[in-house]
């Protein structure tokens, strides 16, 4: 399962909704049978980086957008939490 675009609005941030979105969408994934999680977010992304390691994800490569991205040394980040039994 692809987890796509999660925001949560600035006047809610720092109140446990993104974590609690990510346990949903775990649960969610894990109820429907899927093996793992995967998702992207950008390297200037560093709430969302521990957001996403908090919850089990783990970094599995490293991507650059597009040829500007590379020359600019701007990468995405991309990340997978395994879905086993004893997750």
């Amino acid at each position: 399962l692809e987890l796509r675009r999660m925001s949560v609005s600035r006047e809610h941030r720092g109140k446990g909704v993104a974590r609690a979105l990510c346990r949903e969408v775990l649960a969610f994934a894990r109820a429907r049978g899927f093996d793992a999680v995967v998702l992207s977010t950008s390297m200037v992304q560093v709430a969302a980086q521990r957001l996403y390691e908090g919850q089990g994800f783990r970094r599995v490569g490293t991507s650059s957008p597009s040829l500007l991205g590379a020359l600019l040394r701007f990468h995405i980040f991309h990340y997978r939490c395994d879905l086993g039994d004893s997750a």
